[in-house]
């Protein structure tokens, strides 16, 4: 999300997170109904939170009636930039900055320009950026468009379960990495560490016993926790201090990002080489001087991980996404670990 860059004077990280509440839901209560081909989602591979949507878009097979744009991994204190596309400037919206479309909604907003956010083609207006109900609206509102056998990632009967869960997880987890590597002071630096490896073991010792965290297939908590593990040994272990243990030393954990890497709509949605160009290059004030580090050393994420034996299945009696379009895959060299899974 943009807003991460820039010297961070307060003790303790603290996330804005008062975003564009519009939602797209069937009815158009907001103004904005679920159509086809009217909206664009805005993400950038590199960060976590737009990650979920990609995840999501994929696994309930949208990809034909929601179009997605890709920032490059970096961007400056303004705004994500299309600098992947041909002459910098989105194909489908025609800007070349994601601030555009906030600018066309909302003139001079104040706010972070975040990713994700979707974008109503014909307007070219910014309709939201809440990352978490995205998700949710993606599986509950677009339903009447997902491909069939789509998986029900967010279930009635354990929405309640899987919100309770992610509570911990967000505040502790894929919040806390950010406010460990943001700290101001060694006492926030120290509590934001306890806090987030205090959950960690938590979750180690509950997916010692269970393949998923709720039920037994694939739900949205799994893909909440997922986009914080796949960064953890890349960039938050190192570039964020969060070094007590790597993802690879917590054995449950790690076996459970692994099975989830390796399943269709996961692993194939990630783009390492824009993860780190993004945290080491844009965060100067945690890294001056802008150094990529070579490591780590990605093919364990293409070992087995044995999680079968717990019982349960990705999908159930869903089925998995198909092979990824050609318009949108991650390069090879950028995920090397693809090739290996695949085989």
């Amino acid at each position: 999300m943009s807003g991460e860059q820039g010297t961070y004077v307060q003790p303790s990280f603290e996330r804005d997170t008062n975003y564009i509440q519009t939602r797209i839901t069937l009815d158009g209560r907001d103004g904005y109904p679920v159509e086809p081909g009217r909206y664009r989602l805005v993400v950038s591979r590199a960060c976590p939170w737009a990650n979920r949507a990609i995840i999501v878009r994929r696994l309930l097979g949208l990809e034909d009636v929601l179009s997605m744009g890709v920032c490059g991994p970096t961007h400056d204190k303004r705004s994500w930039t299309f600098d992947l596309d041909p002459d910098q400037v989105d194909p489908v919206l025609g800007i070349p900055r994601l601030q555009d479309a906030y600018f066309r909604r909302f003139p001079g907003y104040a706010r972070g320009i975040t990713v994700p956010a979707i974008v109503d083609i014909p307007s070219g207006a910014v309709v939201t950026n809440d990352f978490r109900q995205i998700t949710v609206d993606l599986q509950t509102q677009w339903r009447d468009f997902h491909r069939d056998g789509a998986p029900d990632l967010y279930p009635e009967e354990l929405r309640e379960q899987i919100e309770a869960i992610s509570k911990p997880i967000y505040t502790e987890v894929n919040n806390g990495v950010y406010r460990c590597g943001f700290a101001g002071t060694q006492r926030a630096y120290d509590a934001a560490y306890a806090r987030l490896f205090d959950r960690l073991d938590w979750l180690e010792e509950h997916l010692r016993t269970r393949r998923y965290l709720v039920g037994t297939t694939i739900t949205e908590a799994d893909v909440r926790l997922f986009t914080t593990l796949v960064r953890f040994d890349a960039v938050y272990h190192g570039h964020f201090k969060c070094n007590r243990s790597k993802l690879v030393e917590m054995p449950s954990l790690w076996g459970y990002a692994r099975d989830l890497f390796q399943t269709p709509g996961f692993g194939d949605t990630v783009d390492f080489t824009h993860i780190k160009a993004h945290y080491y290059v844009v965060h100067r004030d945690i890294n001056p001087t802008g150094i990529i580090p070579g490591g780590p050393d990605l093919s364990a994420w293409a070992e087995p991980h044995g999680r079968e034996a717990l019982g349960g299945s990705p999908f159930g009696e869903r089925t998995a996404a198909g092979p990824v379009r050609a318009d949108e895959r991650v390069p090879a060299e950028h995920n090397p670990v693809l090739a290996a899974v695949a085989a």
